[in-house]
C-alpha cells in the first residue's frame, strides 16, 4: 500500500515539476522527440493552410461593397448589407426549406442505410461472400456525379425509361414533389456501401468470445446484432453523427444543379446553387460570399450544438 502512494506522489510531483516548466521548452522538447512525425504531416498541413485558411481572408467580401478593380481589400464597408439582403428576399423561405429538407432526408437516410448495411454484412459467414457483397455495394460510390444524373434521366424518362414507363407521360425529373425523394434515395444508394466500411472496421475489432458465448447462451442472430454489435459500433455511431450535423445546410452543388430544370426549380433551389447564380452569373460577389459565410456559420453552430449534446447525453465527442 505504501509503494503505491509513494508511486502515485511521484506521478504527481513529476506532473506538478512539468508544469513549472515555460511552455516554449515543453515545445521545444516535443518537437526534438517527435520532428520525424510533424515532417509526416507537414504535407497535409501545408495543403490545409494553403487551400483552408488562407482563402478566409476573402470572408471580408461578405461587409464590403465589392469593387473588382481594387481587389479584396478594396470597397466600401457596408456591414451587414447583404446579410439583411438575404434574409429579406422572397426567396429566403424557400431556399431554406429546400436546402434543411433535402439535407435532412439525406443524412437521416444516409446515415442509417449504412449502419443496417454493416450489420447485415457482418452476419455473413463466409469472408468470399461477404467480399463480394461489400465490393459489389461500394462500387456505386465511385460513379461520378454526371453520370449519376444522367442515369437517374434515363431511368426516369417517361415512356421508355425502366422506372419512368410506370408513370405515363409524367416526367418524374419535372415533378416538384419528386425531387427531394429522387435526390436521397440515389444518395443512399450511391454511398451506403462505401460509409459502412468504417462500422465493418469498428465490427471487426469485436472479440469473437462473445459471439461464442452469446450463441451458447442461445442467442439468435438478432440477439447477437442487438447485444454485441450495436454497442460495439454506438461510439463511431456518435462521432460521425456529430460530424454529419456540421454539414445540415450543405447540400452539395453539383448534383442538385444538374438534377435541376424550370419545372423543379421551386423544390430544388437551395443555397449553394442560390449562391451560384447570384455569384458567378450576376457578378454579386459580396452578396454571395455572405451567403455562404451565413452558410458556414450555422453549420458550425450545428456541430457545436450537436457535440455538447453527445457530451452530455454518452460521454461521446470530437472536441
Amino acid at each position: 500500500m505504501d509503494a503505491n502512494k509513494s508511486a502515485a506522489a511521484a506521478v504527481v510531483d513529476n506532473i506538478e515539476a512539468r508544469k513549472r516548466v515555460p511552455v516554449y521548452r515543453r515545445m521545444i522538447e516535443h518537437f526534438r522527440l517527435y520532428w520525424q512525425l510533424w515532417v509526416f504531416v507537414l504535407p497535409s498541413i501545408v495543403f490545409v493552410v494553403i487551400f483552408a485558411y488562407v482563402p478566409m481572408y476573402g470572408v471580408q467580401l461578405a461587409f464590403k461593397n465589392y469593387d473588382l478593380t481594387k481587389g479584396l481589400t478594396g470597397g466600401s464597408w457596408v456591414g451587414w448589407k447583404y446579410f439583411e439582403q438575404f434574409f429579406n428576399d422572397p426567396l429566403f423561405v424557400e431556399i431554406i426549406t429546400n436546402t434543411v429538407r433535402i439535407s435532412l432526408w439525406t443524412l437521416v437516410m444516409g446515415f442509417i442505410a449504412p449502419i443496417i448495411l454493416a450489420l447485415l454484412i457482418n452476419q455473413i459467414g463466409s469472408s468470399k461472400i461477404k467480399g463480394f457483397v461489400q465490393t459489389i455495394t461500394y462500387m456505386p460510390h465511385f460513379i461520378s456525379t454526371v453520370v449519376m444524373v444522367s442515369i437517374l434521366q434515363i431511368f426516369l424518362s417517361p415512356g421508355t425509361g425502366l422506372i419512368g414507363r410506370f408513370f405515363g407521360k409524367t416526367s418524374m425529373m419535372g415533378e416538384p414533389g419528386a425531387f427531394t425523394p429522387i435526390y436521397w434515395i440515389s444518395e443512399v444508394w450511391q454511398h451506403a456501401g462505401w460509409n459502412c466500411i468504417i462500422y465493418l472496421a469498428a465490427l471487426s475489432s469485436v472479440d469473437l468470445a462473445l459471439y461464442e458465448a452469446a450463441r451458447i447462451d442461445g442467442a439468435g442472430r438478432l440477439q447477437l446484432i442487438r447485444y454485441v454489435d450495436i454497442p460495439t459500433i454506438m461510439p463511431t455511431v456518435g462521432v460521425l453523427l456529430i460530424l454529419n450535423m456540421g454539414s445540415v445546410l450543405g447540400v452539395g452543388f453539383e448534383k442538385v444543379w444538374l438534377m435541376q430544370n424550370t419545372l423543379n426549380v421551386t423544390a430544388s433551389e437551395v443555397i449553394s446553387t442560390y449562391t451560384y447564380r447570384i455569384g458567378i452569373l450576376d457578378n454579386q460577389f459580396s452578396y454571395s460570399t455572405a451567403i455562404g459565410l451565413f452558410n458556414s456559420v450555422v453549420n458550425f453552430l450545428f456541430l457545436v450544438i450537436a457535440n455538447e449534446v453527445a457530451k452530455r447525453a454518452s460521454d461521446t465527442s470530437i472536441f
